[in-house]
């Protein structure tokens, strides 16, 4: 973990409303994209507003809060969490081997968000930084479920 203070799910849900007030003064169609613990705050921030203008969410690599690997101390106000449907679209796209999630529980939490799901193959965590990934494009993408 980086330092700085832990992650706490209500800030990073007051960060997804103050990020999307913002693009949606900018622009109408405003999709979240999300990695890690950011596809939680994303999920929990489009059923907290499920009312919203968003287009849909790009949930890139959950992992699982019930997880042997989930940093629990770190991320406690992540922990108690479980997937719910989700009020737009929503693509969840996971790796066969990502440590923090087996492939089974991210298809598991896609389906009970009631979003696609699509596994990227043996790409660890998928992390933008490790290298180009075609796949996460979402340019042409069709926001119907």
């Amino acid at each position: 973990m980086p330092p700085g203070p832990p992650p706490d799910l209500d800030d990073w849900v007051d960060a997804v409303q103050e990020a999307y007030q913002d693009a949606s003064k900018q622009d109408g169609h405003v999709a979240l994209a999300a990695h890690s613990l950011g596809c939680w705050a994303a999920s929990t921030w489009l059923n907290k507003y499920p009312s919203s203008q968003i287009c849909g969410a790009f949930m890139v690599a959950p992992p699982d809060p019930h997880g042997p690997t989930f940093p629990r101390q770190t991320a406690a106000t992540f922990t108690g969490l479980s997937a719910q449907p989700l009020p737009r679209p929503a693509p969840v796209v996971g790796s066969a081997n990502d440590p923090y999630c087996t492939p089974e529980a991210a298809a598991g939490f896609a389906a009970r968000w009631e979003a696609r799901w699509h596994l990227a193959g043996a790409c660890g965590h998928l992390n933008s930084h490790q290298r180009p990934w075609a796949l996460g494009s979402t340019a042409g993408y069709s926001w119907a479920r």
